[in-house]
Order: C-alpha cells, then structure tokens, then sequence
C-alpha cells in the first residue's frame, strides 16, 4: 500500500527468504478484511502499523490483518510444522516468525524489530481444531469486538466522564456497534445511547435496537444539548467541529479511536470544547492487567466479543473470497467508504 495515498495498492511476488535457526514460516489460511484495516492504514504512520511487516520497499507499507496461518517449516523448538495460529499477520501468503512460547497456548513473535511495539500485536494463540465457520467470525470479530469492549470498560473505569449520553461516530460499523450493544447491556443502561450515522446507514442502527437515539451526520445540531462523551469511530473532521461547536462546554471528554472516514481526517484542528485524545485498546488491557491480574481482562473480552457473536447472523452477511489477488477490491471498496455495514468479508488462500 501506498503510504502517501492508501487506495494505491499493487502486488508482488518476493523470493522466500531461507530460515535461520529458531524461526519458522506460516503460510496465511484466512483473514479478515473491514473498515479496521483502513484505519490501521490511514493511522499508520501516527500509531506504527507500518513496523510490525515492514515491507522492504521505500514508500510501500503492509496491511496488518487478523487470521489464521499454519506453520509450513520450521527451524524452532517452539512450533513445528502442522501447528495452526490467530493473530496479526501482514496481508500477504507467508511471514517468517521468530516464535517464543508463552504458557500453554500463547507464542510471541520475538523478531527484533517488533521488540518495542504493543505486546498484544506480537502474540498469538495456538488453534487446536478446525472450525471454519468460528474462524470466520473470529477473524472479523474479535478484533473490533474487543476494541468495543475495552471502549466500554473504559467509559465506565471513568464514571462516563460526568455524561448524560454516550454519542458513537459511525455506529454503523463493527466496532461502533458493538460498543452501542455493549453500552445498552450495562445494568440498568445508565447512560442515553447515541448513534451517529449516514442516511444510508440509519436503518441498519436503528435495527440493532442498541440506541435511544440514531442521528444522521446532517442533524447533528439535533444533538439534545446535555453533558456528552463523543466517540468517533470515523475521523470524519467536518463532523467533528459540527459537534464540537454545537456541544461545546457540556462536552465532557472527546475520543479518537478510528478513521473510516479517513478521506476526511485532520491530524489537527482547532475545536470547541475540550480537545480529542486517541484512544488506544493496549493501553487499557494493560491497565487492567495491571488493576486485577493477568488473564482476567483477556476471559472478559472473549466472553464478551462471542456474546455478540452468537447473534451475528441477524446483522452480519459473511461474504468470502478466494486468493490472495481477491483481497484488492474488497480492500478498494473499504477504503472508499463503499462497503455494506452488513458485510463481513473473509480472504480465503486456502
């Protein structure tokens, strides 16, 4: 991917690099592709998406996905070939893997370059059995499920910051709706629910039975007036100062977490109110460890990211595609603001 423009895209094809000792080689079985990917595109740069696959080329970036691989050689005590992993992996066929155990059914990636950057992107869980229908969901919902989850567990780590009403940006993605169910699910919904999203979207929201209120980027001055956290899920600048600027002091605190309207970011601007602060899910798992122990967050967002899932098929069509080349449009699409929200489309090179 272009790093100065992401809808250019192109494929190569690059000679397999030979192992040294303690590495391995995976080949990618399935991943995921949504609106997530963009923004790790689109905030590349600002957060270091680019350094997890770095792809060699002056300019050029590798898109990071979540999915499954399978290890196809093996130079490591810690995995051999046959053994199956989820994690983050580039959007290509293979990686090479320096993996280290940890506990039972984790490996890290202990490749230098990826030392310094968030230890929940370098770790993987080992997959026993094949179930490709879970896979499917797992790919394209753990990620912004658990991201939806960590939003919510922070909101109320923080009392709502003082809110009346919780306003999503672009509620009618993955991660936006899944914060709105988890919100509504909180005991005794203590907090008015808000969606903000396009017209096109809005009966999509309103069918998820998640918000109080479902409110077109157009209305946003419709907005009722009363203390408010703003999450944006979409980076969409002109929505934001209209919000701002209508809201202004009764808004309590203003959150950046993705940019699916990434056409119409700005890294800066000058606002009412008080100034966004991006919000970054490690930082909260690593809270958490830190405030119950190990393991405790990680049971939590499992349990919570398949809830939402068992009910997937009412608002999820999952649309597969095979081979790699397949991976282009779809991602085409995404980055152009075309997708269906009801789509969840899956990479299969298998």
């Amino acid at each position: 991917i272009n790093k100065a423009d992401i809808t250019q895209t192109r494929m190569d094809d690059v000679a397999s690099a030979p192992l040294t000792d303690g590495q391995v080689r995976v080949s990618l079985q399935r991943f995921a592709l949504t609106a997530n990917n963009v923004t790790y595109g689109a905030a590349a740069e600002m957060i270091g998406y680019w350094k997890f696959f770095p792809s060699g080329v002056d300019g050029q970036g590798l898109l990071p996905v979540w999915g499954f691989a399978e290890v196809t050689e093996s130079r490591s005590d810690v995995l051999d070939v046959g053994a199956r992993l989820y994690g983050f992996f580039p959007l290509a066929q293979d990686l090479v893997m320096e993996p280290k155990a940890l506990g039972q059914n984790g490996v890290l990636d202990a490749a230098t370059h990826r030392a310094d950057l968030p230890v929940v992107y370098n770790q993987y869980a080992r997959v026993r059995d094949t179930d490709i229908p879970h896979e499917r969901l797992r790919a394209l919902l753990q990620p912004l499920l658990a991201t939806s989850f960590l939003l919510c567990d922070w909101l109320v780590d923080n009392d709502h910051f003082g809110a009346e009403q919780i306003i999503i940006g672009s509620a009618s993605s993955k991660t936006g709706l899944g914060l709105c169910k988890f919100l509504a699910d909180l005991p005794g919904r203590p907090k008015k629910i808000v969606g903000l999203t396009s017209h096109g979207n809005a009966d999509f929201v309103r069918a998820l039975n998640a918000c109080d209120q479902v409110i077109t980027y157009d209305a946003v001055d419709t907005i009722d007036p009363v203390p408010s956290v703003y999450v944006d899920m979409s980076g969409n600048a002109e929505v934001k100062a209209q919000l701002h600027t209508h809201l202004a002091e009764v808004l309590k605190h203003s959150c950046a977490v993705g940019t699916s309207h990434w056409d119409k970011f700005r890294m800066s601007q000058d606002l009412a109110g008080p100034k966004p602060k991006f919000f970054f899910a490690p930082a909260q798992i690593e809270k958490r460890r830190a405030d119950w122990g190990p393991g405790v967050i990680e049971k939590q967002i499992a349990a919570a990211w398949q809830g939402i899932a068992s009910d997937a098929q009412s608002w999820l069509d999952v649309t597969c595609h095979t081979g790699l080349e397949s991976a282009l449009p779809v991602y085409d699409a995404l980055a152009q603001g075309k997708a269906n929200p009801r789509d969840g489309h899956i990479i299969e090179l298998t």
